[in-house]
């Protein structure tokens, strides 16, 4: 495949890292959640993943990879299930921004298609669920000052924050010509009100994914244990119950109704088994559970409206945009039946 990074430069960097000698080779492009470069090559006989912004830098692409690179060596050593940082680089040098290598995963990301076993085994599915819960209850126990990651987020007032923060995003959309602006989303002004008065009075600061769910995870492929965590870029330190209410955000309802897709469905836990087994691994106080499931509907669903916004504005694909509104709809319509 033609690459889109310098590889002679890349070889040089890692010769000089120690990281072997000789050509890279096998280079092949990995799928990911992100318009993210990722890259799996051989070198001198070990297998390498490189990750690295998009070729068209956004804002925020080079803190963003260094970021992610930083929360991965945090994690080294900890019972996270999670790619292992080999070797970050900081610098636009040599590969025009920032980038990080990291150890293949060996499992499989679930969205789709269940592979076998899985795919028959209600058992193993119901395993999944709950191995996806312990990944984030783990993530939430790491001491974040103790791995060094002080000064990662803003944790102060993480909570009081919340609403106003994406209240304001929503409003920023009107900017955009053509898009019907936030009476398209059901009740939003309610949710955004009852969020504000039942917010949790306190609030223990640990490491966020950000983005928890489905999407994000990879699997083994002999079991339902988790393989790895993947897709870092959105992590801070904030309130690790936000990435639980993430997770029941996504999960689908009886109606199957879901921001993420599997297939089959046989097996997995309900949103009440997920929340018990969280409890097992967290000594966290999950008396405010439900707020923190609202809230993540709420910012989910203004983030994918977002994307609407920006189709109306002809700036993204009128179809991604129209199937992205319908998910914040059935986003804001669960909170509201949450809040009542």
């Amino acid at each position: 495949m033609e690459s889109p990074i310098d590889i002679e430069s890349l070889a040089g960097w890692m010769t000089g890292k120690g990281l072997g000698s000789g050509p890279i080779e096998s280079v092949r492009a990995l799928a990911g959640g992100t318009q993210n470069i990722i890259l799996r090559f051989t070198r001198d006989g070990r297998d390498y993943v490189l990750r690295r912004p998009p070729a068209h830098l956004r804002a925020n692409s080079a803190e963003t990879m260094r970021r992610e690179a930083r929360v991965l060596k945090a994690l080294a050593g900890s019972d996270v299930p999670h790619p292992a940082l080999i070797a970050d680089c900081p610098d636009d040098e040599p590969l025009g921004a920032p980038f990080y290598l990291m150890e293949p995963i060996d499992g499989f990301n679930p969205l789709g298609t269940l592979p076998e076993p899985h795919a028959s085994s209600a058992a193993i599915q119901h395993g999944m669920g709950m191995a996806l819960v312990d990944g984030i209850a783990a993530l939430g126990r790491v001491d974040y000052r103790a791995v060094g990651l002080d000064g990662f987020g803003k944790p102060d007032n993480f909570l009081e924050r919340q609403v106003q923060r994406w209240r304001s995003q929503l409003t920023g959309y009107a900017d955009l010509a053509g898009w019907p602006g936030a009476d398209a989303l059901p009740a939003v002004a309610s949710i955004g009100a009852w969020l504000e008065r039942h917010r949790p009075a306190a609030s223990r600061p640990g490491i966020m994914h950000g983005d928890y769910h489905l999407a994000n995870v990879m699997f083994r492929h002999d079991g339902p244990a988790l393989a790895a965590i993947v897709d870092w870029e959105l992590a801070t330190i904030g309130d690790p119950l936000l990435d639980l209410g993430w997770v029941l955000a996504t999960w689908p309802e009886g109606d199957r109704e879901s921001t993420v897709s599997v297939e089959p469905w046989i097996g997995f836990p309900s949103a009440a088994e997920l929340v018990d087994r969280y409890r097992i691994g967290s000594d966290r106080d999950l008396s405010a559970i439900g707020w923190y499931h609202v809230l993540a509907c709420y910012k989910l669903g203004i983030l994918l409206e977002g994307t609407y916004a920006r189709a109306c504005a002809g700036k993204a694909p009128r179809d991604v945009g129209e199937r992205l509104h319908g998910r914040a709809v059935t986003l804001f319509e669960r909170a509201d039946r949450l809040t009542r």
